[in-house]
């Protein structure tokens, strides 16, 4: 199959890419930190892993949102991805309670000290200091060396086409599973 090169004079129509990037599943996240530019908090789900060795990860935030600007300046942040019982915190740190409450940390549990990036209770915890900063078109790619991390447990809360989503275990079939040692999905 000859592949083609792509047609870059012809611009991609943003409203097919966003409503394309709507039907990929991805993890709930709220990204913390704490610092000289005070405690913040917001609902993400661009995050991924980077690499093992050393242990990275990433994470795309909106360039000059609060959350991008307090994790520049703090250095530091928390990837807490959130149980899938908890999509109610997922709507807190995406601002849709901003009218009924002055901390969006209020009323939360979690774990940290003051300076260091909180860990929301019963989230899977990925707690590290800001490697990197690439601008990247209307974001900012956050590259972050992790620390430490914790194993929250429970299925992730997941974000598909606009509405959280519960994920489903489905068996591997027999001789499949084995066949992953390279980190690669099936």
């Amino acid at each position: 199959m000859a592949s083609t090169a792509p047609n870059r004079s012809a611009p991609l129509d943003r409203a097919a890419f966003v409503r394309t990037m709507r039907r990929v599943a991805s993890s709930v996240a709220v990204v913390t930190t704490d610092g000289s530019a005070g405690c913040h908090g917001a609902t993400v789900s661009a995050f991924s892993s980077v690499s093992a060795d050393p242990p990275m990860i990433l994470v795309c935030l909106l360039s000059g949102s609060r959350i991008a600007e307090a994790v520049a300046a703090n250095g530091n942040l928390c990837i807490n991805v959130l149980p899938q019982d908890r999509p109610d915190l997922a709507n807190r740190f995406a601002g849709r309670d901003d009218h009924l409450v002055q901390d969006r940390f209020s009323g939360v549990d979690y774990y940290g000290v003051r300076g260091a990036a909180p860990q929301i209770d019963g989230a899977t915890i990925f707690s590290g200091l800001v490697e990197q900063i690439i601008p990247a078109g209307s974001h900012s790619i956050v590259i972050c060396h992790v620390q430490s991390v914790r194993d929250g447990c429970a299925a992730p809360l997941a974000y598909l086409d606009g509405s959280y989503h519960c994920v489903v275990p489905q068996a591997i079939p027999a001789g499949v599973a084995g066949q992953n040692a390279g980190g690669t999905a099936p």
